[in-house]
Order: structure tokens, then C-alpha cells, then sequence
């Protein structure tokens, strides 16, 4: 009798034996993640293609476009190209409650808060109508129900910012040139002298005061504020008699 063999391998060609497979979840695992991977990756491009279609459609899409050039504006603003308060009217901001920012902020704020609200909104009552015509009638609904959303989202979020952004400039030292002042030192020559000037909102301010001439000034006379030197940071100041002074009260 033959004795039968231990194992049954393949030959292969020149009577090498063939290397038996590898175990399962070895050297075969590649295959498995490399599928997974693929999957995940098609899994990502069709919730891209998702998010794409829902940002696309109605209601999302009336904001889509505004908020590209919103964020346009804004990258523009970030490298010096325009300013932010580019638009000045703010009229329209006023009556609706938005004022006391620039429109640009504001309309900004709107665009967005609309745009995901209508994104979100579309999604989760726009997949429930029964038919495309309640579709329809859904979607106008989401689209106006966001409009007012973000109006009043956009008022609570404005409140704690118009303090950053004043309704008026404020005080400059140009505001003093043709006002009169009072001198504080003994002297006022091209190199010394300082005075006090009353602004037209009622501030006071000590300030620096130099003449081009050889005329006296005592401390407590007035003098009057012509100009202002940039390079130096003071006034030229020149003598004042209250008596000229055509807003003076006649005796």
C-alpha cells in the first residue's frame, strides 16, 4: 500500500508548490479596508452632492446667491480693497429696527441668519409634504417664516454691537480752529505756551499754543485758534479782542 500524503498542495509550473492562501484576517485585510475606504468616499461625494442640490433649490437658493456676494464683499474688506461701511444710507436700516450699525453689517447678518434658516427649514418640513403642489406651498411658507426669523435674530444679535459703532465721529482737534481760548502760561512764543479752549459741546481741553509773531500774552488773556500744525501737534494762536468778536452782545 501507498501511504497516502500529509497535505494536497497546488504545483505550479516547474514543480513549485503554490503558497497556500492567507488566513482571514491577515495579509487579506488590504482588500477589506481599501473597500471601506471606497465606500466612505462615495459616501462623502453623495452627501456633497446632497448638500449642493438642498443649498440649490427653493427656498434656500434666493439667499444662496446673496450670501456669495456677502462673503465677496467681506473678503474684500479683509484685504483693504473697500471699507466696511462702504454704504452710508442707512435709512432703510432705521425703519426696520437694524439701524445704528452700518448697513453692511446688518444686511450681512440678515443674509446669513435667512440662509440657514431657510436651509434647515427646507429640509425638515419641505421632505414632509405629501405632493409638489403642498411642496410648494411649504416652501413659500419656510421662505417668509425665515425672512422674519432672521429680521428679529438679527435685532438681538445688532443690540450689543451699535456701541462699537458711534453715531457720530468723534471730537477732533480741527473743531477748535476759530475758537477763542485762554492762555495758561506766562508766555506764548514759536517754541512755548499753552491754553485752554472750550469746545462747542461744552469740554474743556488744555492744549498746545505757538505764535509766529512777537505779540505778548499774559496768562488769563484770550487768544484766538487759527490753525492747526499736524508735524507739531498745536495751535497757532493769535491775539483776540473781545470787543471784535461779532457774536458779542451789544451794550
Amino acid at each position: 500500500m501507498c501511504a497516502e500524503p500529509l497535505c494536497t498542495q497546488d504545483v505550479g509550473h516547474g514543480g513549485i508548490a503554490a503558497p497556500p492562501p492567507p488566513p482571514a484576517g491577515t495579509r487579506g485585510g488590504g482588500g477589506a479596508r481599501t473597500g471601506r475606504c471606497r465606500a466612505y468616499a462615495d459616501e462623502g461625494v453623495a452627501s456633497m452632492d446632497e448638500f449642493a442640490a438642498v443649498v440649490l433649490a427653493f427656498p434656500a437658493v434666493v439667499f444662496t446667491f446673496a450670501l456669495v456676494v456677502v462673503v465677496a464683499f467681506w473678503l474684500c474688506v479683509l484685504v483693504g480693497a473697500v471699507e466696511h461701511d462702504s454704504f452710508e444710507d442707512g435709512s432703510a436700516g432705521d425703519v426696520l429696527g437694524l439701524g445704528g450699525v452700518p448697513p453692511t453689517v446688518s444686511v450681512s447678518l440678515w443674509v446669513a441668519m435667512a440662509w440657514v434658516l431657510s436651509l434647515v427649514g427646507g429640509v425638515l418640513f419641505g421632505s414632509a409634504a405629501p405632493s409638489a403642489g403642498m411642496r410648494a406651498v411649504v416652501d413659500v411658507g419656510v421662505l417668509a417664516a425665515a425672512v422674519f426669523a432672521a429680521w428679529l435674530a438679527t435685532r438681538v444679535v445688532l443690540h450689543p454691537l451699535r456701541h462699537l459703532f458711534p453715531d457720530e465721529p468723534g471730537p477732533s482737534r480741527h473743531d477748535f480752529i476759530g475758537l477763542t481760548c485762554v492762555i495758561r502760561t506766562g508766555r506764548v512764543d514759536g517754541r512755548f505756551g499753552q491754553a485752554e479752549v472750550t469746545a462747542r459741546d461744552g469740554a474743556t481741553a488744555v492744549v498746545q499754543v505757538r505764535q509766529t509773531g512777537t505779540d505778548v500774552f499774559a496768562a488769563g488773556g484770550t487768544g484766538l485758534l487759527y490753525a492747526y500744525d499736524e508735524p507739531g501737534e498745536f495751535f497757532w494762536v493769535a491775539p483776540f479782542d473781545a470787543a471784535l468778536d461779532p457774536g458779542a452782545p451789544l451794550a
